[in-house]
Formats: C-alpha cells, structure tokens, sequence
C-alpha cells in the first residue's frame, strides 16, 4: 500500500464529501433511482463531513488514505453502535459505518490499513450492501459474519443492507 493513513482535518471535510459522493457512484450508481447523486446530495454529505470534522466526537475513529501526490482515495469511520441493535452482543462496542476506496485502489491494501486503524481487531458490527460479494468476501476475510439481520432503505429500495458481526 502506498497510501499514507491519517486522521482528517476539518479542512478535509469537501474533499472527503467528494470522495464519499464518488465512491457510492462507483460502487451503487446502477442500485440506486435516476437523480439521486443530486446537488443536494453532495451537499447534505458536506454538512455530513463538516459536523463530524469541526466538532469531533472523541468516540469516532476516522481516517483517511491518502495518495502519493496528496489526494484522498479513501475513508473509514467507526463509533459505538446505533439504529437497530437487536440482537448484538453486548460485547460489541464498535460499529464500521464507512469503509470506501475509490475502485483504482481495491486490492492494494488501503481497505485493510483503513479498516485495522478503527477497528483493529476488536469485535463490531456492520451493514453490508448484499449486492456487494467483494465487500462481504472482504468482511468475512476479516472475521465479520451474516447474524441475519437486514433491512432495506427506502430511499434506494434496490439495495439490501445485511448485518455482519464479529
């Protein structure tokens, strides 16, 4: 992995919008409805990123890759479990809600260094788009696995979240 791994800066907050808006593109643009990566989507992220940036909550762990001349490729954030937690263990104290790498970069490495540096290997829990093997081979290589779980957001109904713990 050439990537460099840091924590964002608040300064990082349109470039990480950016790269969230590009990644979902890459990766979901065929499972979600016409007109969805609208301006107000790229907006609403940038607020997204500007919050969790300016005031940062000390039980997130974020961090960034960053490429050789200075771009970022990709992003993780962890924090305690939210939404539905039925059936977690109490053990699980962690939750990965974003793990994305811009295509170029799969397989390189940077997934993995991003994924250790806010979780290591501590237990957690995720939601994985079903639609996504190379997503779920991944968790799984990682020790995450089906609890059963899913759900299906209605603002991209062609998509089925699956909950996945370790």
């Amino acid at each position: 992995m050439a990537q460099k791994l840091r924590k964002p800066l608040p300064a990082d907050a349109q470039e990480l919008a950016r790269l969230h808006v590009e990644c979902w593109k890459e990766t979901y643009t065929q499972l979600l409805p016409d007109g969805f990566f609208d301006p107000a989507h790229s907006e609403q992220r940038l607020g997204m990123w500007t919050r969790v940036l300016d005031d940062p909550n000390p039980l997130f762990r974020i961090s960034v890759a960053e490429s050789e001349d200075g771009k970022l490729v990709g992003f993780a954030l962890s924090a305690p479990p939210t939404g539905n937690t039925d059936g977690i263990p109490e053990h699980v104290s962690r939750q990965l809600y974003n793990l994305y790498v811009l295509k170029v970069f799969h397989g390189d490495g940077t997934g993995q260094g991003l994924l250790d540096a806010v979780l290591g290997d501590e237990p957690a829990v995720l939601w994985v788009a079903a639609q996504n093997p190379r997503a779920i081979r991944f968790y799984e290589r990682n020790g995450f696995a089906f609890d059963g779980v899913s759900e299906v957001d209605p603002a991209a109904p062609k998509i089925t979240d699956a909950r996945m713990i370790r």
